[in-house]
């Protein structure tokens, strides 16, 4: 049993260790809207001698960031969309369906995860310049519409579903597309949540791709896009912020909500093997 002065020292620690991870998203935020001179200001100030919002409408007028948080939302949702549809039916055949060579095929296809996604960066990129794909939002999101963790993590969940369920069906005249649109599913919220959730952030976050099949701004994302703010002669660093700030608040407002879900849905994706 611990006592209070382990439970104080943990909390102590603790809170030291969340204020250090913190600290770089607060400086951003604080950077955002501080004037020029605070912002190039040496030795750095670390609270805002005096607030500018005024860093926000420039960083408008300097790059299309409008355009680029559009792009993102709309290559990051499409994504979201086609790994939950791809995921849940092969998930779906792995687990409730009877087929030869099942256990085969799930281990080779759980085995490209092993696989580095830099080795097939390249074939991919050959293969989306042959059919044309480049500054496409077909480039963009067809090589991810497919993904092996989804369908491991679903597959473990969907596991977890009584056969009972699906017997009683069966007898009710359901087949397996009825069964998995009705019952599946509606069921299997939180492991969808979760997915949607994982698979959003990681393409909104996602940098290299875009920049290889990418090369006009009316087709950028705002993790390229955010790089533009940056010149050789000089950078204004607190507009650099404030375009920083722009771009991660929506990635944080959606774990900071999301967050619950998450760790639900991955826990209970790992119940049973």
């Amino acid at each position: 049993m611990r006592t209070p002065w382990i439970n104080t020292l943990l909390y102590v620690l603790l809170t030291i260790c969340a204020a250090l991870v913190l600290y770089p998203v607060m400086y951003t935020f604080f950077m955002a809207v501080m004037t020029p001179e605070d912002a190039s200001a040496y030795p750095p100030h670390i609270i805002p001698q005096s607030i500018d919002l005024s860093n926000f409408s420039e960083v408008f007028d300097i790059v299309p960031i409008g355009t680029f948080i559009w792009n993102t939302f709309l290559v990051a949702g499409l994504t979201m969309l086609g790994q939950l549809i791809t995921a849940s039916m092969a998930a779906y055949a792995f687990a409730k369906m009877q087929f030869k060579g099942k256990n085969v095929i799930f281990s080779m296809f759980v085995a490209t995860m092993m696989i580095p996604w830099e080795v097939t960066m390249i074939p991919n990129y050959l293969t989306v310049r042959s059919w044309g794909w480049l500054d496409t939002y077909q480039g963009l999101t067809v090589p991810f519409l497919a993904t092996a963790f989804g369908t491991f993590l679903l597959r473990q969940f969907f596991m977890q579903l009584p056969k009972e369920l699906f017997e009683a069906a069966k007898i009710d005249g359901c087949g397996h597309i009825r069964y998995f649109v009705s019952h599946v599913l509606p069921l299997s919220r939180p492991a969808l949540g979760t997915l949607a959730i994982y698979s959003f952030l990681s393409m909104y976050n996602s940098y290299l791709w875009p920049l290889l099949v990418t090369n006009t701004p009316e087709m950028r994302t705002v993790q390229i896009g955010i790089s533009m703010l940056e010149f050789q002669e000089s950078t204004a660093w607190n507009l650099v912020f404030a375009g920083t700030a722009m771009v991660i608040l929506p990635s944080l407002l959606l774990l900071v909500f999301g967050l619950k879900q998450l760790v639900r849905g991955m826990a209970a994706g790992a119940l049973k093997g």
